[in-house]
Parts: C-alpha cells; sequence; structure tokens
C-alpha cells in the first residue's frame, strides 16, 4: 500500500473500531436482535468506507488525503473541486494567514475534500440498494422490505451529510476572504462540523452547553493525537537515516522510540475516532428528533 507511517496508524485505529463493531454486531445477531439487517449493512458500509479510504478496494487513486496531519508541504496535494481550488489558492495568496495558520486551513480543506469522498461512496451504497430493489419489485421479497427500511435511514444519513458538507463550504468560503476570527471558539475542523450541527439539534440550552464542554475536551483530545502523529513522522525518518549509518545501538534505541510513538498514536487515533463516533451519533438523534 505503500502507507506512511502516520497513515498506517490510522488504518491501525479504523480497523480495531471496525472489529470491535463486529464484535458487537455478532452478540446482537446471536441474541436474535438485528433481524431487519440494518447493523449489519451498516457494518458493511463503514468497511467499504475504509476499504476505499486507505486504497484497499482494488482502485487507482482513491486514497483519501490524510486530513489528520500535514507532511512536507501542501502544494503537491489536490482538492479535486475546482470550487475548493479556486478557494485554497485565493487563501495562499491573500496575506491574510500565517505559516500555521495556512497548516490549519489545508486540514480543514481536506477534512471537507473527505466528507464529500464519503458522502459520494454513500450515495453510491444508497444507488445500488435502490437498482436492487426496483429490479425485484416484480417479486417482492422480505429482503426487499428490509432493504426499504434501511434505505429511509441511508436517505436520512445522506441528508446529514449534505447539510455538513454545506454548512462546511460556506465556513471555508468565509475564512478564506476573511481569515481566522481571533474569537471563534474551536479550531479542529471536525469539532468545528460538530458544534455547527449542535446548534441545529433538538438540544435544551443547558445539553448545548455541556456539549460544548465535551467538545472541548475531544478538541484537547485531538490536538494530543496530532502532537504524536508529528512526533511519529519525525521518528520515521530519523530511523530511516540510521538505518543507513549501520549504527546497531542507534539503530536499536531509535527502532524502540518508533515503537512506542507508533502504539501511542494509534491507541490516541482509536480514542478519538470513538469519540468522534459517539458525538456524531448523539447529534444525528438530536436533528432526526426536529424532522419528527
Amino acid at each position: 500500500l505503500q502507507l506512511s507511517a502516520v497513515k498506517l496508524a490510522e488504518l491501525h485505529s479504523d480497523l480495531k473500531i471496525q472489529e470491535k463493531d463486529e464484535l458487537s454486531w455478532k452478540k446482537l445477531k446471536a441474541e436474535g436482535l438485528d433481524e431487519d439487517g440494518e447493523k449489519e449493512a451498516k457494518l458493511r458500509h463503514n468497511l467499504n468506507v475504509i476499504m476505499t479510504k486507505y486504497g484497499m478496494n482494488g482502485k487507482k487513486d482513491s486514497q483519501l488525503i490524510d486530513s489528520n496531519y500535514i507532511k512536507d508541504g501542501t502544494d503537491s496535494d489536490t482538492l479535486d473541486d475546482p470550487r475548493l481550488e479556486k478557494l485554497w489558492s485565493k487563501a495562499k495568496t491573500s496575506g491574510k494567514f500565517s505559516d500555521e495558520e495556512l497548516d490549519k486551513l489545508w486540514r480543514e480543506f481536506q477534512h471537507h475534500k473527505e466528507k464529500i469522498h464519503e458522502y459520494n461512496i454513500l450515495l453510491e451504497t444508497v444507488s445500488r440498494t435502490e437498482a436492487d430493489i426496483h429490479k425485484n419489485v416484480i417479486n417482492p421479497s422480505e429482503e426487499n422490505v428490509v432493504k426499504e427500511e434501511l434505505l429511509h435511514s441511508k436517505h436520512r444519513e445522506l441528508k446529514d451529510k449534505l447539510r455538513s458538507i454545506n454548512q462546511g463550504f460556506e465556513r471555508l468560503r468565509k475564512v478564506s476572504h476573511q481569515g481566522y476570527d481571533t474569537n471563534s471558539e474551536f479550531e479542529e475542523p471536525r469539532v468545528i462540523d460538530l458544534w455547527d450541527m449542535a446548534k441545529s439539534a433538538n438540544f435544551t440550552e443547558k445539553e448545548l452547553e455541556s456539549f460544548r464542554e465535551e467538545l472541548k475536551h475531544f478538541e484537547a483530545k485531538i490536538e494530543k493525537h496530532h502532537h504524536y502523529q508529528k512526533q511519529l513522522e519525525i521518528s520515521h525518518q530519523k530511523l530511516k537515516h540510521v538505518e543507513g549509518t549501520g549504527d546497531k545501538d542507534h539503530l536499536i534505541r531509535n527502532k524502540e522510540k518508533y515503537a512506542m510513538l507508533e502504539e501511542k498514536t494509534k491507541e490516541l487515533g482509536y480514542k478519538v475516532k470513538k469519540h468522534l463516533q459517539d458525538l456524531s451519533s448523539r447529534i444525528s438523534q438530536g436533528l432526526q428528533h426536529n424532522e419528527l
């Protein structure tokens, strides 16, 4: 796959979550609690997202750019969207951003690109399911009923994702033109998304305030993960350099440090992704309640 050290740690975290979710599903299935097959279908969808994200689906150029860490600059990466390319070009040449702010803004652009990619994967899944139902409409079956119930859930998920994409683009457009607001409450793209959606959900003022505090803790957890990702990448570069010198003692010390950083990065990555799942699920429930 030729993945970077950081990307491999991310893949490990994603697969660990997938494995845990599959074990939970097997337990539910054994107890007869997934009769409609919705949870199984969601697991398949999540695995498809992982396969596509890391270029494991057999298609070329399908990997997503790492949205959590900028390696050797940004100019070599593309955004695959003329509107985003135009905004990014404007921001880079505006003189309104420091180097650190440009790095942060690039993470926002990459996060937005990832959201669009995940939306397209879900859209393709929905289209295939609709085609299957249409094909079997002459001979309706119990399986079709399950698929139709699943479709209803997926259409709602598509609607949530599209709302998030539209909100995200408006934010990128505003920031690219005006620069960063020094009074902004959050900086991490995923946290900004969650907060914007939470404000649209059916939360009381007390619940919203509690959610705001939890997002602050979540953002601190993400920043810690970023720190270890950067240290892991630096350690990986040092290790490659030492391997070429033939200094065995130095090599052993660097391998030990790299292994420690890799394990810590995996552990933090898993915690961040699991926390993100939980927060997203709570917001989704609040948004669905609004529609009822």
